[in-house]
């Protein structure tokens, strides 16, 4: 295979829970995965969103070299892991038992980006096997092909793994298929958010043409005033929308400010990609949506006949 490109990184396992997105449940011990760091450093694998001293190292992948004292390990995992799975940070630790009952902690030093590691946690293969001598040989193979090779290629390479190593059981999952699962299960959150928020907004927009109603309907008397002294119905429209749209306008930055402040995490958080235009042209679509709704309301208001409520006032 060396002929053709291909490159093995090979990863000791001590299983543990499953803290990626596709387990709900609360995770305590994640599986852990032993790697050698110079084989990752040398290939510049994977992106950092946030590292523990990064000026101490050449390459964030050496921090799992780092000397701690000797019941604490330098670790790394996917910053999804740790946000969501174990509701940790960098910086933090965890605690696990050694094969002997031994204690020992793990101190998270780098968070990865999006990545294939979802679910696992990382420490340099040598703390790996001084806490864990019996785990024997490696259980997990990443596969590194070179760039730009043909998918027939691919293909021919996997149906030779396969072959090579039918008496192990080996079972192979591209990357891109790893991470659409991961995605899939993400998407699908964000959706139903997304839902609920646009059913939220369909509500709360419903609502204030009801207000907006309500407020015009106590004042009809004077608006039948107005019309019988002169004032043309487009007059009064254009009066009633200039009186209740800097409402709109001022529920639109209350709730917008709201919503940073509660993103804030996020926001300021390394490695994120927001969806600016998006936001923007939801904040759109509010406004709009607002003002058809004010615009119905006001229009409902204003029409008939003004004695009637001429008579009363």
């Amino acid at each position: 295979q060396e002929k053709e490109g291909v490159r093995f990184v090979q990863l000791r396992v001590h299983e543990g829970d499953d803290a990626s997105c596709l387990n709900l449940n609360r995770i305590e011990k994640p599986r852990l995965l032993g790697v050698n760091p110079e084989e990752l450093a040398a290939r510049g694998s994977f992106s950092f969103t946030k590292t523990l001293d990064t000026d101490v190292v050449e390459n964030p992948w050496f921090l799992l070299n780092r000397q701690f004292d000797k019941d604490t390990i330098p670790a790394i995992a996917d910053q999804t892991v740790m946000s969501w799975g174990i509701k940790k940070s960098v910086g933090d630790t965890l605690a696990y038992r050694d094969e002997r009952g031994n204690e020992f902690k793990l101190i998270l030093v780098g968070g990865l980006g999006n990545s294939i590691f979802q679910g696992n946690i990382l420490i340099s293969e040598k703390s790996f096997l001084e806490r864990f001598p019996s785990a024997s040989g490696s259980r997990v193979l990443l596969i590194d092909l070179p760039k730009n090779i043909p998918e027939i290629n691919v293909e021919r390479i996997s149906e030779k793994l396969l072959k090579a190593f039918r008496d192990t059981g080996l079972d192979l999952t591209p990357t891109a298929r790893r991470l659409l699962d991961f995605n899939r299960v993400q998407n699908t959150y964000l959706s139903i958010f997304l839902f609920l928020g646009g059913l939220g907004l369909i509500i709360g927009s419903f609502g204030m043409g009801i207000v907006v109603l309500r407020n015009t309907f106590e004042i009809r008397g004077e608006l039948a005033l107005l019309r019988a002294v002169g004032f043309k119905k487009r007059y009064l429209t254009v009066m009633l929308l200039a009186e209740h749209l800097p409402l709109l306008a001022a529920g639109l930055i209350c709730g917008t400010s709201a919503a940073v402040t509660a993103s804030l995490p996020a926001l300021v958080s390394p490695g994120r990609d927001l969806p600016f235009v998006f936001m923007a042209v939801i904040l759109v679509v509010i406004a709009v949506n607002g003002t058809i709704w004010t615009y119905i309301a006001v229009k409902l208001a204003t029409r008939g006949s003004p004695l009637p409520a001429l008579r009363k006032e």
